[in-house]
């Protein structure tokens, strides 16, 4: 993959495989490999209804864990 999609179904989609497939470590290492921000995607998801879980490592929906605002 040479760039992060912008569409955010596909973007979620490409961030749970590339960290799933331990390509990447963090979400971090895989933002500064595609040279982007993490808060800044993170920003973006949360604006389509998801959250980042460090837990997991993975994009997950808002709510999955209870949490009313995603944070």
């Amino acid at each position: 993959m040479e760039y992060l999609p912008k569409d955010p179904a596909i973007l979620v989609s490409a961030i749970n495989m590339l960290l799933r497939d331990e390509e990447f470590d963090t979400l971090e290492e895989l933002c500064y490999n595609f040279n982007r921000d993490a808060e800044e995607i993170k920003d973006y998801l949360r604006g389509y209804g998801f959250v980042y879980s460090e837990e997991q490592k993975q994009m997950r929906p808002i709510g999955y864990d209870g949490k009313e605002d995603g944070r």
